[in-house]
């Protein structure tokens, strides 16, 4: 019996990311309504991503400060409302739907591998904070008010700017085929 490797979804989830990334651009269909609605999607994706990444100490201490204090990845919570908003940016429904079905397939297998590295690397506390944080859908109220700041040392380490800039280049993109399908 052939035993899966679950880290290669880990290893895999960039490049893909990139093949489907062409595949929307070629197929994405942007009027004016749609930009603009999938644009505020797009910049909320982006602005989660970056408030999580200036609360995350990789490997070294449990982040539940910020946004993990609603959810337990908010990193892939921006991702996919990000990927959402392009979607809806794009104007086709299908590629919305594919999105979905990739982000699922990829993302969902990252976790449990990552829950398992979690619980290796922070035993108990991470258990708690596993009974009281949602895996990925965020709860309504904050975990645990730590106090903890954002810290835009931890934002610039992990070079969170290129999301940014991608979803500029993306949204820039977008609007030149909105402009020429005109």
């Amino acid at each position: 019996m052939i035993k899966f490797d679950k880290r290669i979804v880990q290893r895999i989830r960039v490049p893909l990311g990139f093949i489907f990334a062409i595949v929307f651009l070629i197929f994405a269909r942007p009027t004016l309504p749609t930009l603009a609605i999938g644009s505020a999607v797009v910049c909320v994706g982006v602005l989660i991503r970056a408030w999580a990444s200036g609360h995350i100490r990789k490997a070294k201490t449990l982040a539940v400060s910020g946004p993990y204090g609603y959810t337990r990845n908010p990193l892939y919570l921006g991702s996919l409302i990000l990927g959402l908003g392009f979607t809806v940016a794009a104007g086709v429904w299908w590629l919305a739907i594919l999105f979905c079905i990739l982000f699922l397939g990829i993302y969902l297998p990252v976790m449990r591998v990552e829950i398992g590295d979690m619980r290796r690397i922070f035993g108990e506390e991470f258990d708690e904070y596993e009974k009281n944080v949602p895996l990925l859908i965020p709860r309504i109220t904050v975990w645990r008010n730590t106090g903890e700041k954002f810290d835009f040392q931890l934002y610039s380490q992990y070079r969170e700017y290129r999301a940014a800039i991608g979803a500029a280049v993306v949204v820039a993109i977008l609007a030149a085929k909105a402009y020429f399908l005109t």
